[in-house]
């Protein structure tokens, strides 16, 4: 079992990279930490990078001009940095442009038993495949909250998906998304990932990959492209997060505040969409919810990538070892890219809520599991919302 795969980009190393998908809770480092400005737009157009994160990248020996011009290639372990006090991610103006966003594809996969053996008491069978089907494109009209991660790992361009969330301490004005752990920070085994992005409605009105080769930037990404300026996980995916295994998978989620790269209207994100969802932290048991539908990017064949997919199934319970809180897991046929995307059920005040996101499934697809989100995802959300509160 490995979890779902970020995508890597043509343009990248030929090595695959496999990453696990496991959430992260608050830790009191990253709790008192306080989260760089965003970025503003001088008189003449120009991005200006917010004082404080430039003395930040100081403070890792990383020079902003030199950075920005590809420092940010080097891996080494002396600045990929680990801790969740240390996220830096400086804008990179039209880093992510269209061709670089379309050329993101999914490594190679190794073969894996589609079967995990775990607590059998609390593990229900194996759902059967549910095929995924496309979204009603325009997407903006059907699933606005919905978009695309893109990302920058040792080995290369990487895709997820992700939502556009509310945020309690700015309600109607929200610059928050929920994706997964992995799809932020590759747990023990490494730090964030760099020049981190989201894309809401990517490629609105699902445009077949043969034309998107000259789709317009507007047809890419009709409400722009919206740099993560603070994430933040869980502190058990950065401690035990793994590449296969599923290692921290029942922690995997993370919450990104993001600001738009050219400066913009001085809309907020969800009022740019016109959405955003609520989060459920107290979903109800599997047996009493009736379906969970996923939404996301799969980019691993059959998939390319470009269009969203969405499967909708009854959940049942995946248990990956004694101690561990216990999944959501549905019957789903997307694969790699997925990662990150929301699953939407009935809350208990009976509207549309947040309840799961897509973290680790077989490489042979068939069926995706997602973390239930308890105390330690509400801890990520409610830090991540104060410290943006009345910005």
């Amino acid at each position: 079992m490995r979890p779902i795969r970020p995508t890597l980009a043509a343009v990248s190393l030929a090595a695959a990279l496999a990453l696990t998908a496991t959430g992260c809770g608050p830790g009191e480092d990253s709790a008192a930490d306080k989260p760089s400005a965003p970025a503003s737009q001088a008189a003449d157009g120009a991005l200006t990078i917010p004082d404080d994160l430039v003395d930040r990248l100081k403070e890792q020996g990383i020079d902003l001009d030199k950075w920005r011009d590809g420092e940010w290639r080097d891996w080494d372990a002396d600045t990929w940095l680990r801790e969740a006090k240390d996220f830096v991610n400086p804008i990179i103006e039209d880093l992510w442009d269209p061709d670089r966003m379309r050329d993101a594809e999914t490594p190679p996969a190794d073969p894996v038993d589609p079967d995990i053996s775990g607590d059998e008491g609390v593990t229900d069978p194996t759902p059967a495949p549910v095929d995924a089907v496309p979204a009603k494109a325009p997407y903006h009209a059907s699933a606005a909250e919905a978009g695309k991660v893109f990302f920058d790992g040792p080995e290369g361009s990487m895709v997820c998906s992700a939502t556009v969330v509310e945020d309690p301490a700015n309600p109607g004005r929200s610059n928050m998304v929920w994706t997964a752990g992995h799809c932020v920070h590759a747990g023990k085994s490494g730090g964030w990932y760099r020049n981190i992005a989201f894309v809401p409605s990517y490629n609105d009105g699902a445009l077949p990959t043969a034309e998107l080769e000259q789709a317009s930037e507007d047809q890419v990404a009709p409400y722009g492209v919206w740099w993560v300026d603070w994430a933040q996980t869980s502190d058990q995916w950065i401690a035990e997060g793994g590449a296969t295994g599923g290692d921290g998978a029942s922690w995997d989620y993370a919450v990104m505040h993001v600001t738009p790269e050219k400066g913009g209207s001085g809309k907020s994100l969800e009022e740019t969409v016109g959405t955003a969802l609520p989060v459920d932290f107290t979903a109800p048991a599997v047996p009493e919810i009736a379906s969970m539908t996923a939404t996301g990017f799969p980019a691993s064949p059959p998939y390319d990538g470009q269009r969203m997919f969405q499967c909708t199934d009854a959940p049942g319970r995946l248990s990956l070892g004694a101690g561990q809180p216990t999944m959501y897991r549905i019957g789903c046929t997307m694969t790699g890219g997925s990662s990150g995307g929301g699953w939407v059920a009935q809350g208990r005040d009976g509207a549309p809520a947040l309840v799961s996101n897509t973290s680790i499934g077989p490489v042979t697809a068939g069926w995706l599991a997602g973390p239930r989100l308890g105390e330690e995802a509400r801890g990520v959300y409610t830090e991540v919302s104060r410290k943006f509160a009345g910005q």
